[in-house]
């Protein structure tokens, strides 16, 4: 049997339509008919009942999508492995990682780790911090990287680095003292910008209101937007220091002195369920980085 003939089925079985299926496929029309008619032929079996230009599956054709469609899965899978194999790979690690953390430390550890290590593949996928625990529990991820630390007797925890959290602005304004006064006037003239770190945000607002009450919010979840707003002028935000250094810098944005509060710091935590030797020498890696 010829996988041709599979995928040219399971696609024409979703369409019901020759036409479609030649155009989804990039094949003439006569070859889909040709593939489905030596399909057809292999398995003893009609699979499409033709009424005209119309067809649609047959009672047997319905009956035999899903082995269809395993017998692909499995021939596709078997060659992704070859393919992995082909490529020196010998092992898989699967990371999710908190949008914060993607987008500011992962890419230099990426680069040490990948260059040391090039027998294993990795994949990395993004989800919020609060979602990973859950991804490490199901095996959808092998090992987290998360900005909330997990109490779990079931997973492990460690700790990676502990990050400052700075109050930034839009460039063009004088840093000031840092004092309340500083402080009162500059959330007078801007929005504060809240919740794009999924820990320290409600403390923090919390000690903001008490000293400034009247202060203007916008609650913003993305720290890559967030820090769009504040270049665009919108408003100024708490955030940690290895999100906005490049940005501090370049003088896209001005670290604003704040003495007024007990300024929190960002955590990073690397979560696992149980760690093998895979796991353990991507977890020690990351025990010995420079962040």
């Amino acid at each position: 049997m010829d996988f041709k003939w599979l995928h040219t089925f399971v696609t024409a079985a979703k369409y019901e339509n020759f036409r479609k299926t030649a155009e989804t496929l990039f094949l003439s029309q006569p070859t889909v008919t040709v593939h489905i008619k030596l399909l057809e032929k292999e398995i003893s079996c009609k699979l499409f009942q033709r009424s005209g230009r119309k067809i649609q599956l047959t009672e047997e054709g319905k009956a035999y999508v899903p082995f269809a469609m395993r017998l692909l899965e499995d021939y596709e899978n078997s060659m992704a492995e070859l393919h992995r194999v082909r490529q020196g790979y010998f092992h898989t690690l699967t990371l999710a990682v908190s949008p914060l953390i993607a987008d500011t430390v992962l890419p230099s550890v990426m680069k040490r780790y990948t260059a040391d290590n090039k027998e294993t593949e990795m994949t990395v996928t993004i989800y919020e911090s609060e979602e990973i625990a859950s991804q490490i529990r199901n095996g959808s991820a092998d090992i987290g990287l998360s900005c909330l630390k997990v109490q779990s007797s079931s997973l492990t925890c460690r700790p990676l680095y502990n990050d400052p959290v700075v109050l930034v602005a839009p460039p063009g304004r004088k840093s000031g003292s840092g004092k309340a006064a500083d402080v009162k006037d500059l959330f007078g003239q801007y929005l504060l910008l809240t919740h794009n770190h999924p820990d320290y945000w409600d403390d923090l607002l919390r000690q903001v209101r008490i000293q400034f009450p009247f202060v203007r919010t916008m609650k913003v979840t993305q720290t890559h937007i967030t820090k769009r707003f504040i270049k665009e002028g919108l408003g100024v935000s708490f955030l940690p220091l290895s999100a906005v250094k490049a940005e501090l810098a370049a003088g896209s944005m001005i670290e604003i002195p704040c003495e007024f509060a007990q300024i929190p710091s960002a955590g990073a935590y690397a979560i696992a369920l149980h760690e093998n030797e895979k796991k353990q020498t991507f977890l020690d890696f990351l025990s010995h980085f420079h962040f």
